[in-house]
């Protein structure tokens, strides 16, 4: 029977392969659809482009420490590369989280109605999503600049008391009863992310709901047979912002668990690594179903199949 470090190892170079190879292949889309189909090219391309980027960086910063413990590897990090990888790994957890909400606003502002309130913002979207980008940077770089000097090497395996703590690296002031209130500054910004997130799906289900039912009203087969690239994208993001706050709220109860537990446990780290980057793994799957050119593949060869099997029957 295998010991259960080299099964979480398994799992975490799966999740790695998986993660990198999904978000790699939907940006070579992207590409491709800029610079060979630019008649299919839209706004939230950039968007999802930039998500993919985010998640490639968080997934590898994130798993890379843990499957070298998981295989054995000693004193893989020293204090200035604990910093770095941290720095990214909250660098990209943070932009992740804000680039899924300019995600879903940016979604809500293009599905709305022409009597809307918010109707005004539509012409303004493209210059909005690069300052909001550019401003999400701004304040994840300000924020954890200043944990840098925070996170030191590991000093021994075993630790007691409150604080951060991963394979090979921990938080210098490691037992201070106050050192959770950074962790609590971030915890408020992100809290405000998911109520935006929360607000904007709940829009964009009201305004869905109101579709279908004009649409049922109207007993138009063709609108409800064959939805719109608009309707398709919106189902897509509000996958993305279910997944994201149900993956969001486990992995925060076991980050918070792990900080303030006096005994740590190195296998509720290794399990809380796949659960961080879960998100980020299956992003670029829900998010391939809203691409048009792979919208046209799957119709097609769904067509060629029912086409062949229609073949088959009638011989």
């Amino acid at each position: 029977m295998l010991p259960s470090n080299t099964i979480l190892g398994v799992c975490l170079i799966s999740q790695l392969c998986v993660g990198v190879t999904g978000n790699s292949l939907l940006f070579i889309l992207y590409i491709y659809t800029f610079f060979f189909k630019p008649h299919f090219k839209k706004l939230i391309d950039s968007i999802c482009m930039h998500l993919t980027i985010v998640n490639v960086l968080m997934i590898i910063f994130t798993l890379i420490s843990h499957i070298m413990s998981y295989f054995g590897v000693p004193k893989f990090l020293d204090d200035t590369g604990c910093r770095a990888v941290l720095f990214i790994f909250r660098i990209t957890r943070g932009m992740s989280i804000s680039t899924t909400s300019i995600l879903s606003t940016f979604q809500v502002i293009t599905i709305t109605p022409s009597n809307s309130r918010w109707v005004w913002l539509k012409p303004k979207l493209s210059k909005l999503t690069l300052s909001s980008l550019l401003c999400s940077w701004l304040i994840n770089l300000l924020i954890y600049t200043y944990m840098i000097p925070m996170v030191i090497a590991k000093t021994n395996s075993t630790h007691f008391g409150h604080g951060y703590m991963d394979p090979y690296c921990q938080n210098k002031h490691f037992g201070n009863q106050n050192s959770g209130s950074f962790l609590s500054i971030i915890f408020i910004r992100d809290l405000f992310y998911v109520a935006l997130m929360m607000w904007t799906s709940l829009y964009m289900v009201t305004v869905l709901y109101r579709h279908r039912k004009r649409v049922q009203h109207l007993h138009s087969t063709s609108l409800s047979c064959q939805p719109s690239p608009e309707r398709r994208a919106t189902h897509s993001i509000l996958l993305l912002v279910i997944s994201f706050v149900f993956i969001y709220g486990l992995n925060n109860y076991i980050t918070l668990y792990s900080f303030y537990v006096q005994a740590k446990i190195p296998n509720v780290e290794g399990i809380n690594a796949i659960l961080a980057t879960c998100y980020p793994t299956i992003c670029p799957f829900l998010l391939m179903k809203n691409n048009k050119l792979v919208w046209q593949l799957t119709s097609s060869f769904s067509e060629r199949r029912r086409t062949f099997f229609q073949s088959v029957l009638c011989v």
